[in-house]
């Protein structure tokens, strides 16, 4: 697997990493300037980004684990675990812009940055295999 690759994919489980903690642990500190949900939202929403929070976390750890692997001689487990949760977080960025577009939670147009975040890591990572 090219360093490109690794690179991007590293990045993509930082990405995720930190999410992890803005959604599960941080909600109420980062609610309106990262997600751009107001105070009284989220009471409503932690659970929700609890839950979500870990999958980003789980997400993670699955590059982490590929590129471990690929790292150590498991060239086809490492390059299976990139692969397939790079199109996991790629495809996710893809509903992301589309909830974004339908406006499922906030205005149109505001979730740009994250669908960039999720989406173009993994997208540099599958390009360089």
């Amino acid at each position: 697997m090219s360093i490109v690759a690794q690179v991007a994919a590293g990045v993509a489980a930082l990405v995720h990493l930190v999410v992890w903690v803005w959604e599960a642990f941080l909600i109420h500190r980062v609610h309106y300037t990262v997600f751009g949900q107001p105070a009284e939202d989220v009471p409503a929403i932690r659970l929700w980004a609890f839950g979500v929070g870990f999958y980003n976390l789980f997400l993670a750890c699955g590059l982490i684990a590929g590129l471990v692997a690929v790292n150590s001689g498991h060239e086809l487990v490492g390059r299976t675990l990139v692969v397939y949760v790079s199109w996991f977080m790629l495809l996710s960025s893809v509903v992301l812009a589309v909830a974004d577009q339908l406006a499922m939670s906030r205005p149109r147009n505001q979730a740009w940055g994250g669908v960039a975040g999720e989406g173009i890591p993994p997208l540099v990572a599958l390009l360089f295999m």
